[in-house]
């Protein structure tokens, strides 16, 4: 009985949670027309930083789905047991989390009609067009293993089979977050980007960052009485977040030392991340990443609550690293006279720690900006609801 009135109290609040966003979706298509019918002037995009707040979300969601689908790749590549209801769920954040990431293009371009301009006027030798490639690539891929766990459920495909989808999947889902690093670092004009450890970087944000997902999600169902799993896997689950999120953190303290060593060419950059314009982010990333770290390697504060604290810690320090990417390839500019101010900047950023977040940021997203993002993402929240509402992800459901 009481089974009964906590499954129709989680498909109730999936139900609303599934409204909700569809209603923060609609406003947000409604914010998205407002930018169309206005152009792009509406943004704080200029020609000093032709990127913005649409591209740092491009570049996180892809990392949430690639390190959604290799969390759920990697089990099945190694032979690892009890991960089997983790993998379906993690693979549908990853399809929600692609979708998402495609979404920030298309609203980036300026136009929806200009998509097809990407294909009738591709240049293959583009970082831009093998991301392209690649992603659609990677999204075809994760519906198809998908779908092929639906038909080993079913008794029609062999566990061989998945083994080998999810050995390409593997190979794919590092691929996909490697290209995306390189439309970045092989821009040698911009000296925070141009470094051969943006690639590692990438996949190992994405790692942690799209573990920290599916243990949110796989937590929230398991509390909602929709997923059952032992809690061992749970456990591993969050060691290797926790290892995940010390490599991605090694990574970047090696990024900087060579950067920042005395007489290095790249002193620049460190100082605009320690002390200069992007400092708040900066520091706010290394706070969230070393607690989260703190909250998983100790068993006793390793709880439900811990490793969802931990996760949601792990996923804001990966986006405030975003930001850093993004801006900071643009703050130091690499011709004369490129700037344009307008109200959303100040570009006169000299040493020392900004007291806003924005202050002496060559970027800064308009409130346009702001309600067209969170349009894309609730649209992304949408399709993960609709999908753990309705489609058959896991096993719970199948034996009720």
């Amino acid at each position: 009985m009481n089974d009964a009135k906590g499954s129709a109290a989680s498909h109730r609040g999936l139900t609303v949670g599934i409204i909700a966003c569809a209603v923060v979706a609609v406003i947000g298509v409604a914010l998205w027309m407002v930018q169309l019918s206005g152009g792009m002037i509406q943004t704080g995009m200029r020609n000093l930083d032709s990127w913005g707040f649409y591209i740092t979300l491009f570049m996180f969601f892809v990392g949430l789905s690639a390190g959604g689908l290799i969390i759920s790749s990697i089990p099945n590549a190694f032979g690892m047991k009890g991960f089997g209801d983790i993998s379906r769920v993690a693979i549908w954040t990853s399809i929600c989390c692609t979708c998402v990431a495609i979404g920030f293009v298309v609203v980036d371009l300026g136009g929806p009609l200009r998509l097809w301009e990407l294909f009738v006027y591709s240049n293959l030798s583009s970082p831009l067009m093998w991301d392209i490639i690649v992603l659609s690539t990677y999204l075809i891929l994760s519906i198809v293993y998908l779908w092929a766990y639906r038909r080993e459920d079913a008794g029609k495909m062999s566990h061989t089979a998945i083994r080998v989808i999810s050995i390409i999947a593997l190979v794919v889902a590092v691929g996909v977050h490697t290209v995306t690093a390189w439309i970045f670092s092989l821009s040698a004009a911009h000296e925070f980007w141009h470094t051969a450890l943006m690639g590692p970087w990438f996949v190992a944000s994405a790692l942690d960052c799209g573990t920290a997902l599916v243990l949110i999600v796989v937590i929230a169902l398991q509390k909602a009485g929709r997923l059952t799993i032992e809690r061992s896997s749970m456990v591993n689950l969050a060691k290797m977040l926790a290892v995940f999120t010390c490599v991605d953190l090694y990574f970047f303290a090696c990024d900087l030392l060579t950067s920042g060593f005395p007489g290095g060419e790249g002193a620049n950059v460190v100082a605009m991340l320690v002390t200069g314009p992007l400092a708040p982010f900066f520091w706010t990333q290394i706070a969230c990443m070393v607690l989260a770290c703190v909250i998983l390697f100790v068993p006793r504060l390793r709880t439900k609550g811990g490793v969802v604290l931990a996760s949601a810690l792990v996923i804001a320090g990966v986006f405030c690293k975003r930001c850093e990417i993004l801006v900071g390839g643009f703050q130091i500019p690499n011709i004369e006279f490129a700037d344009v101010a307008n109200q959303m900047t100040i570009t006169n950023w000299e040493s020392g720690m900004s007291l806003f977040g924005y202050q002496g940021l060559v970027y800064w997203p308009t409130p346009l900006e702001f309600g067209v993002a969170l349009g894309v993402v609730a649209l992304g929240g949408f399709l993960l609801l609709l999908g753990l509402r309705y489609l058959p992800l896991h096993l719970t459901e199948k034996t009720a």
